[in-house]
């Protein structure tokens, strides 16, 4: 029963023809656009789909407008000026990102590797591992090691505990972490076998991937418990897209539900500047207002923290709408959530000694 997802996974979507066992559609136009970027889609999640073009069938189902982009990069975030090794990317001083896999259980229409997940451009293999692992042994600066992809989790049992065990067995390495959209769009992956080699190598952080609140199903959920009662911590990325999240009432609702199942928003990424998916692009004022409408009126466990990765390789960078209206030596003119004004007065450093800090009650209010 643990092999189950092996067999359920041979009987993914992989042609635009198979599309029409639910749904008419002229498939035609399709057929130019799989032949440059692979389709994919589990059958758990096809099932997912309402309706043509809904949130669902636009992330998984190819379109068009995927050779309409005159403006997107192969590689928008420079990851190849970053890589030492093929398939690893050192950015940050101390932490990196392996690519272990190129494939998923779905394709994302919008995935920032679109130049590479489907395709043999990396080909993952036990000697490629080892020289990852060895680029790791031998950088003692590195304490954090992310598995991506692809999709770590696409990945037999055995090769993820080898991958676990080879990098836990380093003494600089304190953190690792788990890149997967496998309990959003293929749940069946996650089984107690899975989770019981994950939880012999903690600290293991797992962040999934949930873009609309469709997608937390009850075998969504029953993945996730899984994996947090095996004491792995879990963290969610969701893309802003358009026509699929670009809403704040539908983040609100995904967040509310991710919290519900044990998942903490992390990141609200704004759509990387990917070739093939300008189609999906919103304006930052969007996400802006996103956040807004979050802060405050949800727990800020709820609210994800909205980045751009600065177009060719600068890292991520944080947005957030500004409730700072001024700021000098004496104050600090703030606005909350609600649009209302107020002051924060600031400590003069003159007066701050062993004997305690100033009165700051309402004889000393500092006025507008």
């Amino acid at each position: 029963m643990a092999e189950e997802w092996k067999r359920l996974l041979s009987e993914c979507i992989t042609h635009p023809k198979q599309l029409l066992s639910r749904f008419k559609i002229d498939v035609e136009p399709l057929e130019a656009v799989v032949a440059k970027y692979p389709m994919k889609i589990s059958k758990y999640y096809f099932n997912l789909i309402e309706e043509v073009d809904d949130p669902i069938w636009k992330q998984c189902v190819p379109s068009p407008l995927e050779l309409q982009d005159v403006y997107g990069v192969e590689d928008p975030l420079n990851e190849e000026a970053d890589s030492p090794i093929p398939g690893l990317v050192h950015r940050y001083p101390d932490r990196v990102l392996m690519c272990v896999s190129e494939q998923c259980a779905t394709y994302c229409r919008f995935c920032t590797r679109k130049r590479m997940v489907g395709k043999s451009t990396l080909n993952p293999s036990l000697d490629l591992y080892l020289k990852q692992i060895e680029y790791v042994r031998n950088n003692p600066s590195i304490r954090d090691v992310l598995l991506s992809g692809g999709d770590p989790l696409m990945l037999s049992d055995d090769r993820i505990e080898f991958l676990l065990r080879k990098l836990r067995a380093i003494p600089h390495v304190e953190i690792l972490r788990i890149g997967s959209r496998v309990p959003c769009t293929f749940p069946q992956r996650v089984t107690e076998k899975l989770c019981n080699i994950i939880k012999k190598y903690h600290p293991v952080y797992v962040n999934v991937h949930f873009n609309h609140p469709r997608e937390i199903t009850e075998e969504s959920e029953r993945a996730c418990g899984l994996l947090a009662d095996a004491g792995v911590p879990l963290g969610n990325q969701s893309v802003l897209l358009r026509g699929v999240n670009d809403d704040p009432k539908i983040m609100k609702e995904l967040v509310q539900k991710l919290l519900k199942i044990r998942v903490r928003p992390y990141y609200l990424f704004q759509m990387d500047l990917v070739k093939g998916t300008y189609h999906f692009r919103t304006r930052v004022e969007t996400g802006i207002k996103i956040i807004e409408a979050l802060v405050g009126y949800t727990s800020g466990l709820a609210v994800p923290r909205y980045v751009i990765d600065a177009p060719g390789g600068g890292g991520k960078i944080p947005l957030q709408p500004n409730y700072v209206i001024s700021m000098d030596d004496d104050k600090v003119v703030l606005r909350n959530y609600e649009g209302k004004i107020y002051v924060y007065p600031q400590p003069r450093e003159n007066e701050i000694s062993v004997r305690g800090l100033p009165s700051y009650g309402p004889q000393s209010r500092v006025n507008v």
